[in-house]
């Protein structure tokens, strides 16, 4: 199985339980080992009392798209400690792009860096991830 293969297959298992985030709208829309990237269109539920995307919704957007990455390679792998840096608010009808990469990955423990731009390609956001495999897969190999 070829890592891209892998990525996929690992990210068809994580998407048949992830409740989450297709509940709030999110489109997994790319895969491959090491990267991921998850798209959003605001709708008014996602707005706050500022007229603008709520906080909580950029950032649930960023962490799926960083779980998505860090899973890739069929480990299962949670969230350590993540951090997110808004830069300009999201507005009612943008479509966010959450796009996850890798920056390291040493024995259990990875770091990924997730931007989050508008149709534009404005940055919306930067998340930056730590992650820790946990054991176990996401599917069997054989």
């Amino acid at each position: 199985m070829t890592p891209a293969e892998r990525a996929a297959k690992a990210a068809a298992a994580m998407w048949a339980t992830d409740m989450a985030s297709k509940w709030a709208g999110m489109e997994l829309v790319e895969v491959d080992e090491a990267r991921a990237v998850l798209e959003l269109t605001i709708a008014q539920h996602h707005c706050n009392g500022h007229g603008i995307c709520h906080g909580g919704v950029t950032f649930m957007l960023a962490d799926s798209a960083f779980a998505f990455a860090c899973n890739s390679r069929n480990r299962s792998t949670v969230a350590q400690t993540n951090a997110i840096t808004f830069v300009t608010p999201g507005r009612l009808g943008d479509r966010l792009r959450a796009e996850a990469r890798e920056v390291s990955l040493t024995g259990r423990s990875g770091l990924y860096d997730v931007t989050i731009a508008n149709q534009s390609g404005q940055t919306i956001a930067e998340f930056r991830g730590c992650s820790r495999a946990i054991g176990g897969t996401l599917f069997d190999e054989d």
